[in-house]
């Protein structure tokens, strides 16, 4: 099937690696905001999974940030719409919903490299990825309960499962900053490398996946994802629970004290 990625605005898409069939999924800055902020920017990065599964000429792909940082949050512009309207927040629900489960569901082996703040959407997919490589100085955040809303997006399906319960609620319920070298250090992340060994060793990776047996691989990731799937009941939770919040008193508090730049007062 042959692909049409240059439909995508907010996702700069290349070829590279053996054969060129891996595919360099490189998320664009904004108006100068971090990348996926925005719109089209959530709805483009739940949709590019099923692209790749579909595309039998990619054997693997790589996500990756442009400019100062990997990803950042949905902009307050789109909370803002989503904590208004009923059926904006409708929408964006739904791609939060299939954002995780086509990563999930992609039969191709991703691969992500993080730098900079790694915030939001992409950091779904960043850390849902199959293999994550981060530079030490990496900055991950999971804003959520610091908005006024519950940690829904990726972390109840995955946090737990990679660096354990007691680490998860630390991290999400304060959202406290994790560096790469201490996301590599309790299992966050795969890998943590020097920043400018990023984007080599993540192509490296990438490589290696792309010339092995990809049925072989294939079928490992399918299987070694079913714990994922068990937890779906899980994330399903969580969503709902943050998109509950979106309507409630406490997400107009938290978008204000971010606009003000002061803690806010729940």
């Amino acid at each position: 099937m042959d692909i049409d990625y240059s439909r995508y605005e907010t996702l700069h898409i290349t070829r590279r690696g053996p054969g060129d069939t891996v595919l360099d999924i490189q998320m664009k800055a904004l108006n100068g905001k971090l990348p996926t902020s925005g719109h089209a920017g959530h709805r483009e990065l739940a949709q590019i999974w099923r692209d790749v599964g579909a595309d039998e000429s990619v054997r693997c792909a790589v996500l990756r940030g442009e400019g100062m940082g990997f990803s950042g949050g949905g902009d307050l512009a789109l909370v803002q719409d989503m904590a208004n309207d009923f059926d904006t927040r409708s929408r964006v629900w739904k791609e939060a919903r299939d954002l995780v489960y086509n990563v999930i569901n992609c039969d191709k082996p991703i691969v992500s490299a993080l730098h900079g703040p790694a915030v939001g959407a992409g950091l779904v997919a960043g850390l849902l990825a199959d293999i994550s490589v981060a530079a030490r100085d990496a900055r991950i955040v999971d804003g959520h309960t610091r908005l006024g809303v519950a940690a829904g997006d990726h972390a109840a399906i995955v946090w737990p499962l990679l660096c354990g319960m007691a680490k998860a609620k630390y991290y999400l319920m304060l959202c406290e900053p994790v560096s790469g070298e201490e996301a590599e250090r309790i299992g966050l992340v795969s890998l943590a490398v020097d920043g400018a060994q990023l984007l080599p060793k993540a192509y490296e990776i990438a490589d290696r996946l792309a010339q092995g047996s990809q049925s072989a691989i294939r079928w490992t990731k399918y299987s070694l994802n079913n714990w994922l799937r068990q937890a779906g009941p899980a994330f399903d939770t969580s969503l709902a629970l943050e998109f509950m919040g979106f309507a409630g008193p406490d997400v107009r508090e938290g978008i204000a004290s971010l606009r003000e730049k002061r803690a806010p007062k729940f």
